[in-house]
């Protein structure tokens, strides 16, 4: 095996292990090791600061604003941007042994061991060492970002001598406005903002030290802060200093063999974009000394009880697939790393791993990551469901600037204001609107929910409702028409009557028309009346769905399967992603999918179409799928397996599973893939588990592939904590938790309630496995043993 092609991770069931450095992955293993809360977001980088491969500390929707370029400007184009920012960066602890400093590339590193404990919710760090000037020392840092105190994360570091004596200096330090490589041209980069802070305020006080910043264009104000608790010999000289964007603490001390000095580093961060500058100030200090009453310790302890409670209700046991374990378990931890203290702020495509997309939000959130935290911890949806109620003002504006009624959400942003500067990928891709209130739906449908329905659901099902009723159009048959929009497959763009759209569309039509009449006062306050509200429900029973009846397939949009098709075979295998080496005019013109389109509408809108119209659709479009969206491969899994391709299914969930911890598309650098990884449990549980919910109704179809011999999964609906263990022969179900529950299990009713019911599982009859594009296969998760296939798992 080449050496740069063996594993970066250990495989284990509920730790991310890296046994030694690899500087060749630098950058993606900052990315696997981030810690977040939702709020704060720390990178993986070494504690030193240097080597590193992208340094990184994000705060939720703290960005910069710079400009949009159109090379011909038009109507309705956003004229600026919004960029996450590196902000201050609190981790950096530096070390002097006998004035040589530690850093991985000079010396001798003997052991160098990094592990992220998804139980405990910390980075762990084990260094020995050997200078230049061969003195040799151990260092172990821990690392949590609270998910219990929402401004604070905390860093303990110890350095000990491993034979002799030396001269420690250990540099506690917050940095701004550190200098960053550059992104390239991929567009899935961020823009890089040079010095993007001003420096306002620098204290220096005791162990304690403060700066503050603002932002020179999008007027944000943030201050970082960090107070220490030092243990040591009792000969150690102390001293603090600051200026603008640099805060340092210094301990200098001796160490005999048997000595140690112990360093509890607490940061803690604060940001608005109203509040004075001594408001933050004082914030983060109150911050700092709540932390410092919880100790060290303390905030271990909270930290382990939150996740506990989170696991208690998340967690998914596979057995067989020993990655696919461990990845679900990866994938659930970020997920909720990317949500639990957003607290009505976004989640961002990346969490606060990386700046990759700028930072911003799409459709991945309401679409991919909202289900998982809907059925594990339903606050985090709620909260990330009102910060788009908060920004729709905003989109009312857009909507009205486009002349549109209602409200059109922004395709990519931070704050709520559009910042997709092309057209066909961006505004077009209207669906989003459909995306948002199909979300809240879910959300009411599992937690019954009533005031967040009557408060902020309602608002959002509204003004999308009015969006697509003005959107489209009855056609002179009466059939109701939705023209000139993009759906998921960005590789056809500016289409009329994407089913996805259309299907999404009809659904939030109706959806609006139901829950006014259930709620008519609130109604009555958002103007809706009885014939507004006949409007929507005609639109939705005139929708148009088209269908191919020489292909018997229904068309991603009107026309699709009338394109001329790519020339896979023609394709080079670097030629991939295509949207990096052809122009858009041609993939527009042709029949290539990007990502799961048509095929996601199987999955979100399964019951509009009959399950032979799944079969024969889902094989169509295998055929023409290539996977440039890491977004894709989670929905081609959930269909697979509900079509009956129970191995492709596993396939496929392999690679959303395994996106960033294989670094799958060679651009984990950039931050993780946090729908590709919500995708994992999505896979199994809407996938192998085979869930649907909706309208009450908690619905399971299990059915296992021949790799995996059990997974098991916990999940929350309507108050009741559930259960499942699924086998190949049979799935039981049991409530843990809360009052007895209506389940379905292929379709027949049972009542769950103190006892556990088991029943059996109905066998499926297998099909010829579907074509995929020439060198678009996913790779296998099962080997034929007789194969000469060298691939493993």
């Amino acid at each position: 095996m080449n050496p740069a092609d063996r594993p970066v991770f250990t495989v284990e069931p509920w730790c991310v292990r890296e046994p030694e450095l690899r500087l060749d992955r630098l950058a993606q293993t900052e990315s696997v090791f981030a810690l977040s809360n939702g709020h704060v977001g720390l990178r993986g980088n070494l504690d030193e600061g240097e080597p590193h491969g992208l340094p990184g500390t994000y705060l939720n929707s703290f960005y910069e604003q710079r400009p949009l370029p159109h090379a011909e400007t038009a109507y309705g184009y956003p004229e600026s941007g919004q960029t996450v920012i590196n902000v201050t960066n609190g981790k950096v602890i530096r070390l002097l042994v006998d004035d040589e400093p530690l850093d991985v590339r000079y010396g001798r590193v003997l052991r160098h061991e990094r592990n992220l404990d998804m139980r405990a919710g910390t980075l762990t760090r084990h260094v020995e060492w050997t200078s230049p000037a061969d003195k040799t020392i151990k260092v172990t840092s821990v690392r949590i970002v609270s998910l219990t105190q929402r401004a604070v994360a905390a860093i303990c570091y110890e350095v000990e001598p491993v034979d002799e004596a030396v001269r420690v200096v250990a540099q506690s330090e917050l940095v701004a406005n550190e200098a960053l490589p550059g992104g390239g041209k991929d567009p899935r980069s961020s823009a890089i903002l040079e010095s993007p802070l001003v420096g306002e305020e620098h204290v220096a006080n005791g162990t304690k030290v403060l700066l503050l910043h603002r932002t020179r264009q999008s007027g944000l104000r943030m201050a970082a802060g960090m107070s220490h608790q030092i243990e040591g010999p009792k000969s150690m000289a102390i001293d603090t200093e600051s200026s603008k964007d640099v805060g340092r603490l210094t301990v200098a001390t001796r160490l005999e063999p048997g000595q140690r000095l112990r360093i509890v580093k607490y940061i803690a961060y604060g940001w608005s974009s109203r509040r004075s500058r001594p408001a933050l100030h004082d914030q983060v200090v109150g911050a700092l000394a709540g932390a410092r009453q919880t100790g060290w310790d303390g905030l271990l302890d909270e930290q382990r009880a939150y996740l506990d409670e989170f696991w208690e209700g998340a967690d998914v046991e596979v057995e067989g697939d020993a990655e696919i374990q461990q990845a679900v378990r990866f994938g659930l931890f970020h997920v909720l790393q990317a949500g639990a203290r957003a607290e009505s702020r976004m989640i961002p495509a990346k969490g606060l791993t990386g700046p990759g997309y700028d930072g911003h939000t799409f459709w991945d959130t309401e679409t991919f990551v909202m289900p998982v935290l809907t059925y594990t911890s339903p606050g985090a949806a709620k909260d990330a469901l009102a910060w788009r109620h908060r920004t729709l003002p905003l989109a009312v504006e857009r909507a009205t600037q486009l002349g549109l009624d209602g409200a059109t959400f922004p395709w990519r942003t931070i704050r709520g204001h559009e910042c997709s500067g092309y057209w066909p990928a961006g505004t077009a891709a209207f669906h989003i609107n459909a995306d948002i209130s199909d979300a809240v739906v879910r959300y009411v449908d599992a937690t019954e929910d009533t005031q967040f329905e009557r408060e902020i659901g309602l608002d959002i099902l509204v003004q999308t409702a009015r969006l697509w009723r003005s959107l489209g159009h009855h056609d002179v048959g009466g059939v109701f028409r939705i023209d000139g929009v993009t759906g998921p497959d960005e590789y056809s763009a500016v289409v009329d009557n994407n089913i996805y759209t259309n299907l999404m569309a009809r659904r939030n039509l109706q959806e609006a028309a139901e829950v006014a009449m259930r709620h008519p006062d609130v109604a009555d306050r958002l103007g809706v009346d009885a014939e507004e509200a006949a409007s929507w429900r005609d639109a939705a029973a005139a929708m148009l769905i088209p269908y191919d009846d020489r292909l018997g397939v229904h068309p991603q949009s009107e026309g699709f399967t009338n394109h001329a098709r790519w020339d896979f075979a023609a394709t080079k295998p670097d030629h991939y992603p295509l949207l990096l080496n052809f122009p858009y005019f041609d993939l527009y013109r042709k029949q290539v999918v990007k990502q799961a389109d048509l095929v996601l509408a199987l999955h979100l809108c399964g019951e509009a179409f009959t399950e032979e119209q799944k079969v024969r659709d889902f094989a169509y479009y295998e055929g023409l799928t290539v996977r440039d969206s890491s977004l894709s491969a989670q929905t081609q899994a959930v269909v697979a397996a509900e079509v009956g391709q129970l191995e492709l299914a596993h396939d496929y969930l392999g690679e959303t599973a395994l996106m960033d911890l294989h670094d799958l598309n060679r651009n984990t650098r950039d931050g993780l893939h946090i729908a590709s990884m919500a995708g994992a449990w999505s896979g199994l549980v809407a996938g192998f588990g085979g869930m649907r919910a909706g309208g009450g109704r908690l619905r399971f179809a299990p059915r296992l592939p021949g790799g995996i011999s059990r997974v098991a999964f916990r999940m929350r609906y309507r108050g009741s904590l559930i259960k499942v263990n699924v086998t190949a022969e049979a799935a039981s179900y049991e409530l843990l938790d809360g009052p007895g529950i209506k389940l379905w299990h292929h379709n027949e009713p049972f009542t769950l309630a103190d006892e556990s019911v088991e029943l059996p599982i109905e066998q499926i009859q297998p099909r010829p496995a579907p074509a995929q594009p020439a060198g678009r296969e996913p790779m296998p998760r099962r080997i034929d043993p007789h194969s000469r296939d060298p691939r493993r798992r």
